[in-house]
């Protein structure tokens, strides 16, 4: 069953879907977008809501400082990979 999310959690996903391949956004830069800059905290809430992780690529967001925050709980371990994957197939990308 999918988890009804709120008109704010909804803006965050849309506003995370603009964030290019191989790149990454703060979860203040997300907050600034969807018109709630000091809504930081809830950001992180909604995108850990997130229902469809392989489409909406919630792992491209990270803190202000560089450091990667949470994904799917505490694994960031697994958002480290994902976003190192995205690196290597642009660099994949720009050879051919």
């Amino acid at each position: 069953m999918k988890k009804s999310l709120t008109s704010f959690e909804w803006k965050v996903l849309k506003a995370t879907l603009s964030i290019p391949f191989g790149q990454t956004r703060s979860y203040k830069w997300i907050a600034q977008k969807v018109g709630s800059p000091k809504a930081v905290r809830a950001v992180g809430q909604a995108l850990r809501k997130n229902p469809y992780p392989l489409i909406i690529p919630c792992h491209r967001v990270i803190k202000s400082d560089g450091s990667l925050g949470g994904y799917v709980g505490t694994k960031t371990s697994r958002k480290k990979k994902l976003l190192q994957k995205e690196k290597n197939i642009l660099a994949q990308l720009s050879e051919v």
